[in-house]
């Protein structure tokens, strides 16, 4: 398997389930290391820098979101805990839930129980939004936001995605393919490997395997509001 990045870019993985879209995206965050070849950022091997700088240059935005035992603020903030409240509110803002954690008693200060479990999907991901906007690394892995949620939720975190991907290396895992037509290259992996890659109207025209994606989804997916 072998593909690029390019800086400021959004690249889509697509492919049937187990043709290694999320092993690519847990390679690239560094969860896991390669037994061959090398996963590179900026020209550097992830392994030359280190866990801890790949931390910093990389954030996973997961679509299961896990909010940990503690207060909205230290949940927002664990990638930057130096951060102000004023950064934080702003934060929060960009990821469509201010008007949410202003509602909640204490605000900032409200305490989550384990998992988030006294929110909602929706509001759990936004949270997730905030905290990747707050840390503010170059590198984002996108794995799709918008399953489950009502129409009016799924605009609402479709505006905040805008504004999280703005300016960074985006690497998002498609499930729902209506939702990636439009970024700037869809790699198509099949069995491990890149079967072809370019933009949408390129592979509808050239690979087989891209339009049979297409025609399974197209009976599951919703169109994006």
């Amino acid at each position: 398997m072998d593909f690029r990045c390019r800086p400021g870019t959004i690249t889509a993985l697509v492919g049937a389930s187990g043709s290694g879209k999320t092993t690519v995206a847990n390679l690239a965050a560094r969860l896991w290391d390669v037994d061959s070849g090398a996963v590179r950022i900026g020209g550097a091997d992830v392994r030359d820098l280190g866990s801890d700088r790949v931390m910093g240059l990389v954030t996973t935005v997961h679509q299961d979101v896990y909010l940990f035992d503690g207060t909205v603020r230290f949940n927002v903030t664990l990638g930057r805990p130096e951060a102000t409240d004023a950064e934080v509110w702003a934060a929060l803002a960009a990821a469509q839930c201010d008007d949410m954690v202003r509602a909640l008693p204490g605000g900032l200060g409200h305490q989550l129980a384990d998992g988030g479990s006294g929110l909602s999907g929706g509001q759990r991901q936004r949270l997730s939004i905030a905290r990747a906007l707050l840390k503010d690394s170059p590198v984002l892995i996108l794995d799709e936001a918008v399953a489950a949620v009502d129409p009016r939720t799924e605009a609402r975190i479709q505006e905040a995605l805008a504004r999280l991907v703005a300016g960074r290396t985006t690497v998002v895992i498609a499930h729902r393919l209506d939702t990636v037509r439009e970024v700037d290259r869809i790699v198509v992996l099949a069995g491990g490997a890149v079967e072809a890659a370019g933009t949408h109207d390129e592979l509808f025209t050239t690979s087989p395997t891209y339009r049979a994606l297409l025609d399974t989804h197209s009976t599951q997916d919703v169109p994006t509001v």
